[in-house]
């Protein structure tokens, strides 16, 4: 049973965090907790980008980005796994420089420090040389960087379809099983 912790941010692609919500629902049977914390910026960007606020009617623990006294903002907490989805590249920039000015790079820190699984769900394009280099430093110390770069292998049909290509490469990072388009393996 997994413990995880999903951080939203501000950056355009609040699908992906909303399907990965769907798909931790699905998968509840293997999941102990699912805590969640999202910026400001993530909660106007998803009213814009999805047209509602059901992000609220999860049946998460959701807490605010400045309660450090949430329980994964230490490592005694015993969280497995943090997902930021989307990831920002502001966002990205302080977990690489280890500055824990909210809940949500707190977290990362504890992730990272406590040799846990970080998932950046990384959604910009361009990069420039600043992005690619907190990349490198979040990858050097121990976190993975998941871009937010669907596949079409599987016909995808809808957004939500496409976006699932993303989460789901995210579900199998975090270790959970569950059943998905496998190349050469058909659906």
């Amino acid at each position: 049973m997994k413990k995880i912790v999903v951080a939203v941010t501000g950056a355009s692609g609040s699908i992906y965090a909303k399907v990965l919500f769907d798909q931790l629902i699905k998968l509840k049977d293997q999941v102990d907790k699912v805590a969640v914390v999202m910026s400001d910026n993530a909660k106007d960007v998803w009213k814009y980008e999805l047209q509602n606020d059901d992000y609220k009617n999860y049946p998460f623990d959701f807490y605010q980005k400045n309660d450090f006294f949430a329980p994964f903002a230490s490592g005694s907490a015993r969280f497995d796994t943090m997902v930021v989805v989307p990831c920002s590249m502001g966002t990205l920039g302080r977990i690489a420089a280890g500055i824990s000015d909210d809940l949500i790079c707190r977290a990362a820190d504890v992730i990272l420090k406590e040799r846990r699984r970080l998932i950046l769900v990384a959604r910009d394009t361009p990069l420039n040389l600043i992005h690619i280099r907190n990349m490198q430093t979040v990858t050097e110390a121990g976190g993975i960087i998941c871009p937010a770069v669907p596949s079409f292998y599987s016909l995808p049909k809808t957004i939500e379809d496409v976006a699932l290509t993303v989460v789901n490469r995210v579900v199998d990072l975090i270790g959970l099983d569950h059943q998905s388009y496998r190349w050469s393996e058909g659906s």
